[in-house]
């Protein structure tokens, strides 16, 4: 019993955060993501 429960939530978790990475890549969140990072990385360096 206590295979099928850790299979289980291991697929829960898998399949959530696949329709979670689904959601953000259809809002376009990677490019606010993107963007960010290379603020950062040009800050970092000192042209930013």
């Amino acid at each position: 019993m206590k295979h099928k429960s850790v299979l289980f939530m291991r697929y829960g978790l898998l399949g959530l955060s696949m329709l979670l990475i689904a959601i953000g890549v259809l809002k376009k969140e990677y490019l606010e993501v993107m963007q960010k990072a290379v603020k950062i990385c040009l800050e970092c360096i000192g042209i930013g």
